[in-house]
């Protein structure tokens, strides 16, 4: 299980302690969220500051179950917010409307899924999207084995590779981005909901890959290096500039949170979405990844106030652009 201390001092969780045992717990409203792992440091790091400002009167819950697993609660009306790090997926939609659940879709930030090796890897420091593809597609599994099968001037040694686990939408979006089909890939690597795993395998392993969220290569990267992504045009580094000029592709995309639209009438989950939207400049950048316009921000309290349900990006493909997000969301 994740922590937000690998994130933010933990220098709240006494006082949160003290405040949600202090014998009104049990009549204390709760909101509950999971879902992605990726999205996880920006709500858990919300949710200790609301909290903080409500001294106690509503609790947040958050879990990490992966965009996918969050999903499926999301959809049985099991909680009331679902973090997530790719749009939501047809069938998934029709989850839902099968048990009544309409949702606000919100994106609150950027991140530039980064794919990382051991800092003693000397060769592998650029990778195309075809090197990639030749990696982690469904047809490598048990057959692309060695470093030197990928690109001939790298060693003949074995490659141990590291990804999120099939629940996860950051594992949906890697695939359908360099695979060119989501959840299509090969079965043989050390696969995990929560990133930390993924961390540690990598920075133990002088022959490892694997891939992950930005902010958790930034919170580890004396541990573990980035690799820069070819897609035609030479390597490119992922970084605030480069995901917001486009020239990080396709590994950039939009992250979200979903909120369930029954669940907007309780005080408490208005409550906590206003304090979001309000603070997530602030603490998007905090945790490490890419703000979105303040005009996105305030256009999300608005299609909450007005319960605008739906989602815009349907069939957008990967490779959204930073600048297209308030167009998109507009349209709603």
């Amino acid at each position: 299980m994740l922590n937000s201390s690998n994130f933010r001092a933990p220098i709240t969780a006494a006082f949160l302690s003290a405040l949600f045992y202090a014998g009104f717990a049990s009549a204390t409203p709760i909101v509950k969220i999971d879902g992605s792992s990726t999205v996880f440091p920006i709500t858990e790091a919300v949710a200790e500051d609301f909290q903080i400002a409500k001294r106690g009167a509503i609790r947040v819950t958050v879990g990490i179950s992966g965009t996918g697993g969050g999903f499926k609660k999301f959809c049985r009306n099991e909680i009331d917010i679902v973090n997530a790090s790719r749009p939501i997926t047809e069938l998934e939609m029709e989850a839902c409307k099968k048990e009544g659940v309409q949702f606000v879709e919100m994106p609150i930030a950027f991140d530039a899924l980064t794919v990382v090796v051991n800092p003693k890897n000397t060769w592998s420091k650029t990778i195309t999207v075809e090197e990639l593809q030749k990696i982690w597609e469904p047809s490598a599994q048990g057959k692309i084995t060695s470093w030197n099968q990928i690109n001939p001037a790298w060693p003949d040694k074995k490659i141990k590779l590291y990804g999120p686990g099939a629940d996860s939408g950051t594992f949906e979006y890697f695939t359908e981005a360099i695979v060119g089909k989501a959840k299509s890939s090969r079965g043989d690597f050390t696969a995990s909901e929560d990133d930390n795993v993924l961390v540690q395998g990598v920075a133990s392993d002088l022959y490892a890959l694997g891939f992950f969220g930005f902010a958790y290569y930034i919170e580890n990267s004396k541990k573990i290096n980035a690799v820069a992504i070819d897609s035609g045009d030479g390597g490119v580094l992922p970084s605030a500039a480069t995901v917001e000029n486009n020239s990080y592709k396709p590994l950039s995309r939009p992250i979200f949170i979903y909120v369930n639209a029954k669940s907007t009438e309780k005080p408490a989950v208005n409550e906590f979405i206003n304090f979001y939207m309000q603070n997530a400049t602030e603490l998007v950048t905090e945790v490490k990844y890419f703000p979105l316009s303040k005009e996105v921000y305030d256009l999300n309290l608005e299609h909450l106030n007005k319960k605008k349900v739906g989602t815009v990006f349907k069939g957008t493909g990967t490779n959204i652009k930073l600048e297209d997000i308030l167009k998109l969301e507009s349209s709603l």
